[in-house]
């Protein structure tokens, strides 16, 4: 039931489609087996970035249900933890009344009323879904011996917003906090992502990271140093360093299979 305010009485809203679409809210995600530790011959553990002004990651973005809200939302209300930015180990979680502080930044500013007289107002400011632009994703990729087959699981997923100095200068990217992907897939099984080709096609955020239906590059991998890519290489060098970290992932199953 819908209040409208025009005839202040209350109405059945009219389907605004063609069907009831109830499959969505009765799916549930396939559990994900968890390998024994003996059948893990070989393993890899790598940081990449989504750019979702990409034409791919483009549904990152789609305004009437961003990737980002529907994070915060479920954060907010307590149906999914999430964790401290500072660290990716997923070892200090957030209530939400941390998260709400956490998207959130009170400025005191100055405001002229009729009579020209100034007064000091404090105004909160949200984190908005345009304000980020970027996601972390931290996955791990390994050989499973048991099916003989390379495999990657994503562990993590963190909002990325830009920081700015005092003059406007981009200092750089600062994760908002980090979601225990896995933990976090009942969830994303019951939220759509936009779908350009076909609309009847629905296609939940579990699917598309399950199919690894977005656009990304590696800007970190294990290492004694625990230094990006970037702290190591620029320009051109860069982008060869990161698609050279991905094939070697993709070549140590074909090499296993040589003869």
């Amino acid at each position: 039931m819908v209040l409208c305010s025009a005839t202040t009485h209350l109405f059945a809203q009219p389907l605004d489609d063609i069907a009831y679409r109830t499959i969505i809210l009765e799916k549930e995600p396939l559990q994900h087996e968890i390998p024994n530790e003996r059948d893990i011959l070989w393993q890899k553990r790598t940081w990449r970035v989504i750019d979702t002004r990409e034409k791919m990651n483009l549904p990152f973005g789609y305004p009437k249900a961003p990737f980002f809200d529907i994070l915060v939302r479920a954060a907010e209300s307590g149906e999914i933890t999430v964790y401290n930015a500072e660290k990716d180990d997923f070892s200090l979680p957030l209530t939400p009344e941390q998260v709400k502080n956490t998207l959130s930044t009170w400025d005191t500013i100055p405001v002229y009323s009729d009579e020209n007289k100034m007064e000091y107002k404090v105004v909160e400011t949200r984190v908005f879904y345009e304000d980020v632009k970027r996601f972390r994703i931290k996955e791990m990729w390994y050989f499973d011996t048991k099916t003989s087959s390379l495999q990657v699981r994503i562990l993590g997923i963190a909002p990325l917003k830009e920081k700015y100095a005092e003059n406007g200068d981009l200092l750089g990217e600062i994760p908002l906090f980090w979601v225990h992907y896995p933990s976090s897939r009942e969830m994303l099984a019951k939220e759509l992502a936009f779908v350009e080709s076909n609309g009847a096609a629905r296609t939940t955020w579990e699917d598309l990271f399950e199919m690894r239906r977005f656009a990304s590059y590696i800007y970190k991998e294990d290492n004694v140093r625990d230094n990006r890519l970037e702290d190591l290489y620029s320009g051109v060098e860069l982008l060869l360093e990161a698609d050279k970290i991905k094939q070697e992932i993709f070549n140590y199953e074909h090499d296993l299979w040589q003869y």
